[in-house]
């Protein structure tokens, strides 16, 4: 199955989620659970996001939180819970949080082994074609609604993997050049502040010098 059909199914049969330290596609998977929590249909439905990992990660889940609340707005910062370097303090939050889900599935009649209830947009369900012309057709812009803006930009960072790692999007990459993802001029500098650090943290790729596979650019 594609990815969207795995992120389904593990969102669905999960509880809580946990996000450890990764690259592109640890933030595109982000930006899927985000656009589930944040699409009003889900208003009332709890799923617990925690960024965790062992003390020395702070740098990536800081960079991210930063990215999310420029972006997004303040706000966002209460749909996940960042907490480095204390598995014990994990355990806690989840703990707590399993006590509300229990109350809103036994609510809602929803079952405790898969989430019949959770309400997956239909953009998040459909596998995005990443294409030079799908790439540069993307809206990147806060004048979207947000849970909008967070599908747009789960899609670049589909289309950043995918040129990074994929057979196809490493082929389209050689043949014609990097894609193009535009957008307004703040989101522009915080969407490349990000990728600049990933790529610093060696977030990018295994080894090797890495070379861009996306230009950043003002609409």
């Amino acid at each position: 199955p594609d990815i969207e059909k795995r992120l389904e199914a593990f969102v669905r049969l999960g509880h809580a989620v946990l996000v450890f330290p990764g690259g592109v596609g640890t933030a595109e998977e982000i930006f899927y659970l985000l656009g589930i929590v944040t699409d009003p249909k889900n208003a009332t439905h709890s799923l617990p996001l925690v960024f965790t990992g062992p003390a020395g990660s702070e740098a990536y889940f800081d960079e991210l939180d930063r990215f999310l609340r420029t972006v997004l707005g303040d706000d966002i910062a209460t749909c996940y819970r960042i907490i480095v370097g204390n598995a014990e303090a994990v355990g806690e939050h989840i703990d707590a949080r399993m006590r509300r889900i229990r109350t809103q599935r036994r609510r809602d009649g929803d079952a405790y082994y898969f989430s019949w209830l959770l309400s997956i947009p239909p953009e998040h369900q459909k596998p995005f074609q990443v294409t030079h012309e799908s790439v540069a057709a993307l809206r990147l812009s806060r004048d979207l609604p947000r849970h909008q803006l967070i599908t747009e930009l789960r899609r670049a960072f589909s289309a950043i993997v995918t040129g990074n790692v994929k057979e196809n999007g490493i082929r389209m990459i050689e043949e014609r050049g990097p894609f193009v993802l535009a957008s307004e001029p703040e989101l522009v500098t915080a969407l490349d502040r990000l990728l600049t650090q990933f790529v610093h943290q060696g977030r990018m790729r295994l080894n090797g010098e890495y070379k861009p596979c996306y230009r950043v650019v003002p609409a």
